[in-house]
């Protein structure tokens, strides 16, 4: 069944212009509504219309993919009030920062699936701690069937935008991400160019080996400062320069950038889109929040962080910009 859906996804990937424009990546699902990466917040996203889902993935000790916004889980699960797993807490050098806290892979996923997601920004979507403790947490493998059967379901293409998380870290422990990863696309038949998947990096290396083994579509992400963190001689600023986003697009077919990389100032944007769909690549921008504290201050309504701003009006200028994709936590705001 699932060759048979992913057979048409072209009208999705190939001709947006056939779907909303630009086009909604859930991240995280519906993430400002319900507690991120889990079925209720990817179910939600589906309803309210995302072309895609994005879960991010780590691993277990046992080599199994988790969708966790980082291998750190003490503040989006239960597991620091779980008392059999208390001596578990350590820390680590995660891509050169010390992080304190409990890992994905120093469990199996027997241990993990037992763990339930809580919301990573309680003080910030006090409305999402109501739905804490009340799903267990997910493998790629499972969200990959949440899309599947949505897409069935609704009788339209649902995409999956998956981030491996870490990689260089995860090989470094003995977990080897990548392999882990093109091994479940080979389960499922998504190796191929006109799949709904495209597959996001922060990591240039990690990129450059997946276009050497799979036709899926790649994005590379971009963030506002720094550089990649298996590449220290590479900045993210010197990426974005036409002659970096032409090299991009020998390995991608995306770029996944920043807001404040194309629009510094409300209305006042950059050529970034421009530059990077003369080099052949089609843009994303994340992340699109609605709460005041994410958005920039003329887009605000009032001084609570919490409360909702101009999201609307933010998206419709980056519409205008010309952007292909929006990572959004509500897909119903678009």
């Amino acid at each position: 069944m699932i060759r048979l859906i992913l057979a048409t996804v072209l009208l999705l990937i190939g001709s947006p212009a056939l779907a909303q424009s630009p086009l909604i990546i859930a991240h995280r699902g519906a993430s400002g509504e319900r507690p991120e990466h889990t079925r209720m917040a990817y179910e939600r996203a589906i309803e309210q219309g995302a072309d895609f889902i994005e879960p991010d993935l780590v691993m277990s000790r046992d080599g199994v993919l988790i969708v966790r916004h980082e291998n750190e889980i003490g503040g989006t699960t239960d597991v620091a009030y779980r008392p059999e797993f208390a001596e578990r807490r350590t820390t680590k050098l995660i891509d050169g920062h010390s992080v304190t806290g409990w890992f994905t892979e120093d469990f199996t996923w027997a241990e993990l699936k037992t763990l339930y997601a809580r919301e990573r920004l309680p003080d910030l979507r006090a409305f999402n701690t109501a739905f804490d403790d009340l799903e267990p947490i997910l493998s790629f493998e499972q969200v990959l069937e949440i899309a599947r059967d949505a897409s069935t379901r609704t009788g339209r293409i649902i995409g999956v935008v998956p981030e491996l998380k870490h990689p260089s870290y995860f090989t470094s422990v003995g977990l080897p991400l990548e392999d882990a990863f093109v091994a479940v696309l080979e389960r499922h038949g998504l190796t191929g160019a006109d799949v709904p998947v495209i597959v996001q990096c922060f990591e240039v290396g990690t990129l450059h080996r997946l276009d050497a083994r799979i036709d899926t579509p790649l994005l590379q992400l971009i963030a506002a400062g720094g550089g990649p963190a298996d590449d220290s001689a590479l900045s993210y600023d010197a990426m974005i320069t036409p002659q970096g986003l032409a090299e991009i697009a020998d390995y991608a077919d995306w770029v996944g950038v920043d807001t404040a990389l194309i629009e510094p100032e409300p209305g006042a944007p950059t050529h970034l889109i421009a530059d990077a769909q003369a080099a052949g690549l089609k843009v994303a921008a994340w992340t699109f929040r609605a709460e005041n504290a994410f958005l920039p201050a003329a887009d605000r309504i009032g001084s609570d962080h919490a409360a909702h701003g101009r999201l609307r009006d933010r998206l419709a200028r980056f519409e205008a910009y010309g952007l292909d994709a929006a990572f959004m936590d509500q897909p119903a705001l678009r």
